[in-house]
């Protein structure tokens, strides 16, 4: 009986010494616990470099298209891992392959890398004090969105993975991306014109996943979404040309103004009278509206602009031809005109339902059962649709919100108080390496 006990600790204490060879070194147990515990070990490891990684990117914001410091930064680790790298990809994009040692299949990883023209206002002693240009204007700089963590993250699952290669059944592709935000005006950029320069391909990958900070939720919780995940969004612009007179005697021109209400109030029937509102819920709202400079001057014109949200496509072209429509038969009603102008825009982020029901026990077994629950779609738009419209894709969120404090009370995503907690980022480090171990390991060949 004492020959046997001691047989099986010299086997525990076997097993847990070829777990924790250093340097990159061969898991010799081929279990899928092994991996796991691996990934757990190795993110413990490097915490404190991710953590300064953070503050690094925290301190030395930019805006999109802009992020030249923060793209040299991921490409010199990813360089360093021994990855495969290509650079400028979307203008500072930064895209790295891991080939496993292991034949399987393709996996894609995401981080968005830009910042926002927004004054931080929070307490860390890591905060922006960056200042830069936006539309013509001096403004602040600061990760209010939290795409600090992603990159942070991002580039702790790379150091993660690679060091477990040997092991690894497949090929991992890590895509750093610049401008989620937006590109600055006149230029092209983000998830849609890293697609169009081949951020996907050669190898191209048969899922992508990727994570967002989440104030709503405390540090160790994440949520997810089977389907439509994020809305669309349509920015759009509206001119309504009159006919100018003075304001004592508006029967002798045509007032843009009153035409203008008639229509911002109209819009709002489209959504409360038109729209099936059982199916999908929909936004439609003005932002900004311009006309006239003095008291008793009806103008020529108004100039207004919105944006509409949409989670299902066919509504979305359903509204906008309303919209065209409304606008322009009540301004041809008063003897205006309209004239409707809708950009792209940007496709819904849509959760694809099999590869949710799939890898929702990845983020049970990471987190814990009752930390990881079905969300909510939001109104938000992400352009990470442009890729997950590509090849089946899963966005996942995850807290930054202290665990001793209230979720329902922390500061939103875009606010100048908007604050991560650094414990939040070994979460996501461990959530994201385990998603692609997992789908690799049930895809393989």
């Amino acid at each position: 009986m004492i020959l046997k006990k001691r047989t099986k600790l010299l086997l525990s204490l076997c097993a847990t010494a070829c777990l924790l060879v250093p340097n990159g070194g061969a898991v010799l147990a081929n279990s899928a616990d092994s991996a796991y515990t691996m990934i757990d070990q190795r993110a413990k490891a490097i915490e404190q470099k991710l953590i300064n990684w953070r503050h690094d990117i925290h301190q030395n914001p930019e805006l999109g298209n802009r992020e030249f410091r923060t793209s040299k930064l991921v490409a010199d680790h990813l360089k360093s891992l021994g990855l495969e790298v290509r650079t400028n990809v979307a203008k500072t994009g930064v895209v790295g392959v891991l080939r496993g040692k292991q034949p399987g299949p393709v996996v894609a990883l995401r981080a968005d890398m830009d910042a926002l023209p927004v004054v931080e206002q929070t307490d860390f002693p890591f905060k922006s004090t960056v200042k830069s240009e936006y539309n013509g204007m001096e403004v602040g700089v600061a990760h209010s969105c939290g795409h600090d963590t992603h990159t942070a993250i991002l580039m702790a699952v790379a150091e993660v993975l690679t060091g477990m290669k040997d092991q690894l059944p497949g090929t991992v592709v890590f895509v750093f991306q610049p401008a989620e935000e937006g590109a600055p005006a006149g230029e092209e950029g983000g998830a849609k014109l890293m697609m169009k320069e081949g951020a996907l391909d050669n190898p191209k990958p048969e899922a992508i996943f990727m994570l967002h900070t989440s104030s709503g939720m405390n540090v160790g919780q994440v949520s997810y979404v089977s389907g439509p995940s994020t809305a669309s969004a349509n920015a759009f612009k509206l001119n309504v040309k009159g006919s100018q007179t003075h304001g004592a005697m508006p029967w002798l021109g045509v007032d843009p103004i009153v035409v203008s209400s008639q229509i911002i109030t109209a819009f709002q029937t489209i959504e409360s009278r038109q729209v099936n509102v059982i199916k999908e819920p929909s936004v439609l709202s003005v932002g900004s509206i311009h006309g006239g400079n003095r008291n008793n001057i009806i103008p020529d014109e108004v100039d207004m602009e919105g944006t509409l949200r949409t989670y299902d496509e066919g509504m979305r072209q359903d509204i906008l031809k309303r919209m065209e429509r409304t606008a322009t038969m009540i301004a041809e009603s008063a003897g205006a005109k309209a004239k409707l102008t809708v950009e792209e825009g940007i496709p819904t982020v849509v959760n694809n339902p099999d590869l949710v029901a799939q890898m929702a026990p990845t983020l049970k077994r990471v987190v814990g059962e009752k930390n990881a629950n079905v969300g909510k779609k939001g109104t938000a738009a992400e352009d990470f649709s442009f890729f997950s419209n590509e090849i089946p894709g899963m966005s996942v969120s995850f807290g930054v919100t202290a665990a001793n404090e209230d979720p329902a009370k922390a500061a939103p995503n875009h606010s100048p108080l908007f604050k991560a907690d650094d414990a939040s980022l070994i979460v996501g480090t461990r959530v994201l390496a385990n998603l692609a171990i997992d789908y690799l390991n049930s895809h393989k060949k």
